[in-house]
């Protein structure tokens, strides 16, 4: 019993220390904008091994070439656009987290939109179909329905 707790925290204490693992880099940059839009733009991309973090966060090498590839555009006075479009144009529109809306791209983002219309669209239709069946009735049942009319007429 005292080696199950020794070993739960001691796992414990690995799960507090990951966050040591993180990233830890430090760029000289000549201008404390370049530095804020540094961390804006590895924010914004997208590590191509890692798939699910960004190159702020991740500790592959390309998101360590990644890194360095955009201190160097920002310290030669990329814009973000150029810094965007070069990373784009190499790796593909995946590096983005999110991408432009051209293209493709602009199905995606539709998609869920048009996919609500046509689920609107069709509970519409069959609500409609199924008032109109049964409102309607054959002739057989409209000579049964007149009958028991003209009956309860007379009787009144």
């Amino acid at each position: 019993m005292k080696l199950i707790r020794l070993c739960g925290l001691a796992l414990f204490t690995l799960l507090l220390a990951l966050p040591a693992t993180a990233v830890i880099e430090t760029y000289e940059f000549s201008d404390r904008e370049l530095e804020l839009r540094y961390r804006e733009l590895s924010q914004e991309l997208r590590c191509p091994k890692c798939q699910n973090q960004n190159i702020a966060d991740s500790n592959a090498p390309i998101s360590q070439d990644l890194r360095r590839l955009l201190h160097q555009q920002l310290e030669a006075g990329a814009t973000d656009a150029e810094i965007l479009n070069f990373m784009v144009a190499r790796y593909g529109e995946f590096v983005r987290y999110r991408p432009s809306f051209n293209g493709v791209a602009v199905l995606l983002w539709l998609a869920p939109i048009l996919l609500l219309l046509i689920g609107v669209a069709s509970v519409l239709l069959m609500m409609r179909g199924r008032r109109q069946q049964s409102t309607a009735l054959d002739p057989a049942e409209q000579q049964e329905l007149s009958a028991l009319l003209a009956t309860t007429e007379k009787d009144d």
